[in-house]
């Protein structure tokens, strides 16, 4: 994947489907620990989501991690799983803590901003 300039690099994930509306959706926490912050991280995140068709958010913590809430079928959680183990590009992530989570409803999958 070539870079250029200050452009950030795009990430395309191969033969990804929407989520099908009939499927049963699920919640999944995600804490993503190492060097996660300040590398890109939670774009990653947000862009894999979306090809995936997950809703939800993702956001950095005071503590150095990651959270990431997702919504949608188990399979599409479980590839969004993997994804968060690779990173971008110089990313060094140490470990994914999972968590089942209560259901909430969004429209997309972004970036919060939390104080």
């Amino acid at each position: 994947m070539a870079v250029s300039g200050n452009a950030a690099p795009e990430y395309h994930i191969n033969s990804v489907a929407k989520a099908n509306p009939s499927e049963a959706f699920l919640a999944r926490r995600y804490y993503v620990s190492g060097r996660v912050q300040g590398v890109g991280f939670r774009w990653f995140v947000e862009q894999v989501a979306n090809e995936l068709g997950l809703t939800g958010w993702t956001r950095n913590l005071g503590d150095g991690r990651v959270e990431v809430y997702a919504t949608g079928p188990s399979e599409k959680l479980n590839e969004l799983s993997g994804y968060l183990w690779k990173g971008p590009r110089g990313a060094q992530v140490r470990g994914v803590e999972e968590l089942e989570a209560p259901l909430q409803i969004f429209s997309d999958f972004r970036i919060e901003y939390f104080s």
